[in-house]
């Protein structure tokens, strides 16, 4: 009966520990937090011929996307974009204000590993954080082991909501 309750509680541990994926916050709930409750209605970026080349640059990928949703409010907007870790989705929301990052959140993390780049103590070193004319952070970005992919998933979501920030305001 003791090994039996023994190999039950291994199984059941590595189960929980492989599956990392979850909802952490909803959309809405990340729009309220940056809004202070009041959710602007959501506008649309066109994005023209040169905006998919230099988003496809920042994402190190082909982006075939025809707009991209947002929402602002004054000088603030909030970006809510995915981004594939290893195989799956990564759900980012980025709070923009004066063309520097106020908060960057995990909001859906769907792959098996890595979800560790959903914790405040990663997630903070993007406050502050800018563009500069290479299209690069201002800021270092510390790696965790065991999730290289889902950090780098995380810092071009961080690059390219800046750059549709500035697409979006360029006098800023």
């Amino acid at each position: 009966m003791n090994k039996f309750i023994f190999i039950l509680l291994i199984i059941t541990s590595t189960a929980f520990s492989v599956s990392a994926n979850g909802v952490y916050q909803s959309n809405d709930q990340f729009l309220e937090q940056a809004f202070n409750a009041e959710i602007p209605k959501a506008e649309v970026l066109w994005l023209t011929a040169e905006d998919k080349a230099a988003i496809s640059a920042i994402m190190n990928r082909k982006f075939n996307k025809l707009r991209i949703r947002y929402w602002q409010q004054d000088v603030a907007t909030v970006w809510i974009l995915d981004e594939i870790g290893k195989e799956k989705p990564i759900t980012i929301g980025v709070h923009i204000e004066d063309n520097k990052i106020v908060n960057l959140k995990v909001l859906a993390f769907r792959e098996s590993r890595g979800d560790e780049v959903r914790h405040q103590f990663f997630t903070k070193q993007f406050i502050d954080a800018e563009l500069n004319e290479e299209n690069q952070l201002t800021q270092h970005i510390d790696g965790i082991t065991g999730a290289t992919l889902s950090v780098r998933a995380l810092k071009k979501v961080a690059r390219l909501a800046l750059w549709l920030n500035n697409r979006k305001h360029p006098e800023q």
